[in-house]
């Protein structure tokens, strides 16, 4: 396997930790808390923290505000969606949804990256979306897994824009205007709902959910920039099995009969057919890469 290939993995593994931990995190929020205040003060504790890395890095510039600009101002509005999301569902079954965002990540680069598809990625896809259907379930599809589900698929077009960044632009660049171009559209969400639920306890979780998701962002640049995105998206599953964990541990959820055949065929033909397709082929004496 190619050195970028494993690094970028790894990567992006390691950051699906920290998303998983920013979904807990919302978990905790206080019972009508609003989803608009706590986004505000997310993005601002964000820029705050972002801060002294960019100061270190030697306050790096940008050549792409207008990509930028784009993936801030989309990424506050599924942002948003998600935690409204949270804060309704269950934590097993937001994340079911949710990351089906690895399938759409596949699609969209063939799309638009021009990334090419194997059989077995086609066919994965569409038990994958087959396994959306059965979560959603369309008979009691509700707005929230909705929201969700269109917070997937902007978290997907952020992530492959990712691929048209330079690898020599500073990652707390990156970071830092995703943050700030977007703090006016999320002011403007704030003042609709009149500043409304400001709490220390909120404050407290914005910060911690902030650590946890800046680190998710930081990796997922530094992977995303080191391999194509339908090679190492798979590793965006692994998110949804640490907050499956997750809900177990802390929150008593889990996903039900159907829940679980849903996940499954989102999750399992892209770890497993890659697997099969290789040992057919050895089994046919192909000689593999």
């Amino acid at each position: 396997m190619p050195r970028n290939l494993m690094l970028g993995l790894g990567l992006l593994l390691l950051g699906n930790v920290f998303t998983a931990l920013y979904d807990v995190s919302i978990k905790w929020l206080p019972e009508q808390s609003d989803a608009t205040m706590f986004l505000l003060l997310r993005q601002v504790t964000a820029l705050v923290m972002m801060l002294p890395f960019w100061l270190y890095a030697g306050r790096p510039r940008t050549a792409f505000l207008k990509l930028h600009l784009i993936r801030a101002n989309s990424g506050a509005i599924g942002g948003l969606l998600l935690i409204l999301g949270l804060m309704t569902l269950p934590l097993a079954t937001v994340s079911s949804l949710f990351y089906s965002a690895p399938l759409m990540i596949v699609l969209m680069g063939m799309l638009f990256l021009k990334e090419r598809l194997s059989s077995q990625q086609i066919l994965a896809s569409i038990l994958g979306f087959i396994g959306i259907l059965i979560i959603l379930r369309p008979s009691e599809i509700n707005l929230a897994a909705l929201a969700v589900l269109v917070s997937a698929i902007v978290f997907a077009a952020n992530q492959l824009m990712l691929r048209w960044l330079p690898s020599s632009e500073a990652a707390s660049v990156t970071v830092i205007c995703y943050n700030l171009l977007s703090l006016p559209l999320v002011i403007g969400f704030a003042a609709w709902q009149g500043f409304a639920g400001f709490s220390w306890p909120v404050l407290g979780i914005a910060l911690l959910s902030n650590i946890f998701l800046l680190a998710y962002q930081l990796f997922s640049v530094l992977a995303y920039r080191r391999a194509q995105a339908s090679e190492i998206a798979i590793a965006e599953y692994s998110g949804l099995l640490f907050c499956v964990l997750f809900g177990w541990l802390w929150f008593d959820e889990w996903l039900d009969p159907l829940g679980w055949l849903g996940a499954g065929l989102i999750v399992l033909p892209s770890i497993i057919l890659p697997i099969l397709t290789r040992r057919w082929l050895k089994l046919r004496g192909v000689e593999l890469a």
